[in-house]
């Protein structure tokens, strides 16, 4: 739809793709918080797919700072596009659409391991088949953004794992001495 209103209209539009996104203040549907809960309150976590999947993990601040980079560089009807994009390389809709993502595929079982460590204890891992609709490794490719914008995320799992459980303690009051 973005891409027809700006074919149609000349609407300069930006379609941004997250990639797992991760960090204080997140979704509660999400493994970091499910798990995170899980594993202060000694309850084992379902692991799909037996572990045998990766995501492109990529901290919340990082996300953030793609975004704000890229508000002030709206696409204009004269740039060029890759012909694997909507509309192909004749196309002179004046549109973009981003990845911002890690970069970097991150086994589900190191996933969890660094997490883990984060919190200081470990937890039980009920190995499960792959969920339906879901899917097995993704991947960012953020090199047209670092083009862009001279920015790519960065922040390593271990970093930013660390973060995310230094404010989930202290949001919900765990004490890292009953671990």
């Amino acid at each position: 739809m973005a891409h027809s209103y700006s074919h149609l209209f000349g609407l300069p539009t930006t379609g941004l793709r997250f990639f797992t996104v991760y960090g204080p203040w997140g979704r509660p549907d999400m493994s970091p918080m499910l798990f995170a809960r899980a594993i202060v309150e000694g309850r084992p976590i379902e692991v799909f797919n037996h572990g045998d999947m990766s995501r492109d993990f990529t901290y919340v601040e990082d996300i953030v700072e793609g975004t704000v980079r890229i508000l002030d560089r709206p696409p204009s009807s004269g740039d060029r596009r890759e012909a694997t994009e909507v509309g192909g390389a004749d196309s002179e809709a004046p549109w973009r659409i981003y990845n911002i993502g890690n970069h970097c595929s991150v086994r589900l079982l190191e996933y969890i391991e660094t997490l883990e460590q984060a919190l200081g204890r470990r937890t039980e891992k009920i190995m499960r088949p792959m969920q339906d609709g879901d899917v097995k490794d993704t991947y960012a490719d953020t090199a047209r953004l670092q083009a862009a914008i001279g920015f790519a995320p960065s922040t390593a799992l271990a970093d930013g794992l660390s973060s995310f459980a230094q404010w989930f303690e202290r949001y919900y009051g765990v004490d890292r001495r009953s671990a």
